[in-house]
């Protein structure tokens, strides 16, 4: 098996129906699809056993307590035993020739090492492109250097992992905290490996109204101290400085709503001089969150 495709779900009993759809109809079944159900109250369980009932591929699934979709992944990771794995979530789908392309594109480049995988395009159901077209194709960079220093942060993609990178970087869990933006491990992953760039959509996605996209702020604000270490890994020297002024002013933003003080947060950044500059943006954000959220 070379290929995992891994689902986090919580509570997408309606929705998941499409994506195993999506996998009954792929041109390649050299994949297993892993579901980890976080701590679901729906019908979610049944539902993939008549799944397995019916497919014509592998299924497992994993049950856990509810904890976010980063200790989803988590739990998931750690049992895949295929050298590729693609996140692909529950309430989205990918084209019929998903795994074919990624087999292809794997077999022509599996023998670099200082890969951590094949990032492909994401399109809506329309199939209009989410975000830019990678110049040139098949372009070999890093995270960093692609999405972040590329201007593209804004817009979703279609990452496909080696397992064993995965494993070596985790997400991190904070105690009570429940939300994480996967690009804090994507930015660090970025710092010793590259991915192969290709112009070809096979994840399909839209922004459903509860969504974790669309309801981005409000989780980061009650997730606060993971969302201050994520903007930390903007300050460094290797990105923009328009993104490194976002990451200090976020640093700041939810280090407040982590109940640090401003003294605190200085103190403990290794850039305190982007820090200090922005600290009165910071708290004038701050303060307008905490009205418009709390």
């Amino acid at each position: 098996m070379t290929l995992t495709i891994l689902t986090p779900t919580y509570n997408r009993c309606n929705e998941i129906k499409k994506l195993w759809i999506s996998l009954q109809n792929q041109t390649s079944k050299d994949f297993e699809w892993l579901v980890v159900d976080d701590g679901s109250t729906d019908d979610t369980k049944s539902i993939i056993k008549q799944f397995q009932l019916e497919s014509d591929f592998p299924i497992r699934y994993i049950y856990k307590e509810n904890g976010g979709k980063h200790t989803a992944l988590n739990v998931g990771i750690k049992t895949v035993k295929s050298v590729l794995t693609f996140i692909v979530d529950s309430d989205d789908y990918i084209t019929n020739d998903a795994v074919q392309s990624i087999l292809k594109i794997h077999e022509k480049y599996q023998n670099q090492s200082n890969l951590c995988g094949y990032v492909f395009l994401r399109c809506f159901p329309d199939g209009k492109i989410n975000g830019k077209k990678f110049q040139p194709d098949e372009k070999i960079a890093s995270y960093i250097d692609t999405r972040v220093n590329g201007d593209d942060t804004n817009a979703d993609k279609a990452e496909v992992f080696r397992t064993h990178c995965l494993i070596e970087f985790p997400f991190p869990e904070y105690p009570g905290e429940k939300f994480l933006g996967e690009d804090l491990i994507w930015v660090r992953m970025a710092r010793k490996y590259k991915m192969v760039h290709v112009n070809k959509a096979i994840y399909v996605g839209d922004y459903l109204e509860n969504g974790l996209t669309n309801n981005r702020r409000k989780h980061n604000i009650v997730s606060p101290v993971g969302c201050m270490y994520r903007a930390e890994e903007f300050l460094k020297s290797d990105i923009k400085p328009n993104y490194r002024i976002k990451g200090a002013l976020q640093y700041v933003i939810y280090g407040k709503f982590a109940g640090l003080s401003i003294r605190d947060l200085i103190k403990k950044s290794k850039y305190r001089g982007l820090v200090t500059i922005c600290v009165l943006p910071g708290l004038f954000i701050y303060q307008k969150w905490k009205k418009t959220y709390s």
